[in-house]
């Protein structure tokens, strides 16, 4: 997996560059016709996976009725039933709630780790950077989901052992976006200073160096948070994601491969619900990261 990172000259800096203030930022956000866009898909489905997971929908998403088995869309059932009777649509939402909290979890891990090794890295340079780049490059030596397939093959399975295995695989990805400004930052004036006044790394590292990356990393977050969602429903198409009877968008997609012709809606609705939500993700991380570049003009 390529990443492409825009990253800000910081070497010409005189003072901390901490791009834009916050309310600059939600302005150049809202500006952004990709990033509006992004933001009211992802807010809409933050919604239904909340309502999901509060219990408070019709329907249970692992209720059977074989009485009203593939039943197709109405005004009762939304987006119909499937094969055992239960509605796609409670299983959807229990299903977009399972891939947010999933991706949610991985990225965190993976972010924190990731970033720290980056800046660690980054600014003490020397042997830190040679082993925490070697470590990188080998990572980087395998595709993320074959990673995280290994590792969810290896584990038992639950949805914290699977967004383990997706955080090892996007781990290496923040250890690069964050290494490279911080090679540039560590370099600065500000920077300089603070190593003349006596300050040890820890505290700049902590005080200077992170607030100046965290626009790049606050948008990287984000398109990392939809490659995560991708790689949750390929493990639970596959076998190797969340077990039964939590739903899942990649089970249900695999489960109707055989019904798609008798009842395509049991494919159509957990497929277009996990493409929307995948391009909601990329096209908000689209918008803040021209929103929050500091060498943004406006």
């Amino acid at each position: 997996m390529s990443i492409s990172v825009d990253t800000p000259d910081l070497t010409t800096s005189k003072r901390p560059l901490t791009g834009r203030s916050g309310l600059k930022a939600v302005v150049a956000l809202l500006r952004s016709p990709s990033g509006v866009v992004g933001l009211v898909i992802v807010a809409l489905f933050a919604i239904l996976a909340v309502v999901s997971a509060l219990g408070v929908l019709p329907f249970s998403p692992s209720a059977q009725d074989t009485s009203v088995r593939l039943h197709p869309p109405s005004s009762v059932y939304w987006f119909g039933t499937d094969q055992l009777g239960r509605d796609i649509f409670a299983r959807v939402a229990a299903g977009v709630a399972n891939s947010v909290q999933v991706a949610v979890v991985a990225v965190f891990i993976s972010g924190v780790l990731g970033t720290a090794a980056g800046v660690i890295a980054g600014y003490l340079r020397g042997m830190s950077d040679t082993a925490i780049s070697a470590v990188t490059n080998v990572l980087f030596a395998f595709p993320s989901l074959l990673l995280a397939l290994t590792l969810a093959s290896v584990f038992d399975r639950n949805w914290f052992t699977v967004a383990i295995a997706i955080a090892a695989g996007f781990a290496p990805i923040f250890v690069r976006v964050a290494r490279g400004p911080v090679l540039s930052l560590r370099e600065v004036d500000y920077v300089s200073a603070a190593r003349a006044t006596g300050m040890r790394a820890p505290a700049i590292m902590v005080r200077h160096i992170l607030p100046n990356i965290a626009g790049i990393l606050i948008a990287q977050v984000t398109l990392t948070l939809s490659w995560a969602v991708l790689a949750e429903a390929s493990l639970s198409f596959l076998g190797f994601g969340t077990p039964p009877p939590a739903a899942s968008l990649g089970t249900m997609v695999f489960d109707a491969q055989t019904l798609v012709i008798a009842a395509p809606w049991t494919l159509l609705a957990p497929g277009l619900v996990l493409i929307l939500l995948i391009v909601g993700l990329n096209l908000l991380g689209d918008g803040l990261r021209d929103a929050l570049d500091p060498n943004r003009k406006g």
